[in-house]
């Protein structure tokens, strides 16, 4: 999953461990502020407040859902009544169209490719009889997580990669000539490209103390924004992670969030100037801000004592679709997938 996720989605539900019972604070020591004015000078809710939020009606437990190109559907990793494992599914945005899209092994990370024909996703169907690992422990990462495709109902599977090492955290250049993921080799994470047939392989980062993943594509293509973490920090509660862009080629590395504390799951707006992402608040809270990439400015969308996380913007500007533990009972550990309606905050395409 985007790493530094969870069971869920990738590396960093390690951080989910029980029920959140601490009101969230305004801000963080040493972290920038939510600003309480607008997102790119547009205008915006009252600050503390969210904007209108809907959970998605389907069965399962859910987390790290994409869109669709249309902004109709989402991709995400649910487990449903019979699943032994999380796997893919996608279903519409009202709920309905549930398809798993595979059934054997464990899956993460999925993604559509931009002309909405197929799929991409994780798992580790073909090498079950390797130690399972855990999708949400850097230290003990899924060494059979492989990469595949298939059509939009699961039919027409491929194997893209076949290495016996952790390569998740994938998604597809907006131009569909690239797929972008994340590697593992004994033990160290960098990101990755190659065409769509797996040639041209190319390694993306050379860091020796630094952890990269969660990488998306901008949405001009000419660049990669990803959080990374330092390998001195791996497995801290509350790990510190910082939110960089690189070019594809490797070069052109930018930081982009120089705060302490937690950056995660960067996602960016369609607009090219805005990305959501995850804030680790203390002593004990995720909760997504979006950021302005031109004047640094940031503003805190989700409040809620539940972890907040897995942040991505539709295509279209208009929905910010997220997972949540706020409906879960007492005690129990459980993530769905809620929408919230940004189209007011006009990060869409050209500004929409």
């Amino acid at each position: 999953m985007r790493t530094g996720a969870t069971r869920f989605g990738r590396a960093a539900a390690w951080a989910v461990t029980g029920v959140f019972s601490v009101w969230l604070t305004a801000g963080l020591a040493g972290q920038a502020p939510a600003t309480k004015g607008a997102v790119g000078g547009t205008p915006s809710v009252p600050a503390g407040q969210e904007l209108p939020v809907t959970k998605i009606p389907i069965a399962g437990q859910a987390a790290e859902g994409y869109f669709s190109p249309d902004s109709k559907s989402m991709i995400c990793n649910a487990k449903f009544e019979g699943d032994k494992e999380f796997q893919v599914y996608t279903f519409t945005l009202d709920g309905k169209n549930v398809r798993r899209i595979n059934d054997k092994g464990a899956d993460a990370c999925s993604f559509y490719y931009p002309d909405g024909k197929k799929l991409i996703w994780t798992s580790t169907r073909d090498l079950l009889d390797l130690p399972p690992g855990s999708y949400s422990d850097a230290n003990g990462y899924p060494q059979g997580a492989e990469l595949y495709t298939s059509d939009l109902d699961g039919s027409h599977v491929v194997r893209m990669t076949n290495n016996q090492v952790y390569d998740a955290e994938v998604t597809v250049s907006p131009d569909g000539t690239w797929i972008l993921f994340a590697r593992q080799i004994d033990g160290k994470l960098d990101l990755y490209r190659m065409r769509l047939d797996g040639s041209d392989l190319f390694q993306i980062t050379h860091t020796p103390d630094w952890q990269e993943g969660g990488a998306q594509w901008m949405p001009d293509g000419k660049s990669i924004i990803y959080r990374a973490w330092k390998i001195q920090d791996q497995g801290q509660r509350g790990m510190p992670m910082t939110i960089f862009t690189i070019k594809p080629d490797g070069t052109g590395l930018t930081q982009i969030t120089h705060e302490a504390g937690t950056n995660w799951a960067p996602f960016p707006a369609p607009d090219g100037r805005h990305f959501a992402f995850v804030k680790f608040l203390p002593p004990r809270n995720f909760e997504i801000f979006m950021m302005d990439m031109v004047s640094g400015t940031q503003q805190q969308l989700t409040f809620n004592e539940a972890f907040d996380g897995f942040p991505a913007i539709s295509p279209d500007g208009h929905w910010l679709g997220f997972s949540s533990s706020r409906d879960a009972k007492p005690g129990e550990r459980s993530m769905f997938m809620y929408l919230m309606d940004v189209s007011s905050l006009h990060v869409g395409p050209a500004g929409k």
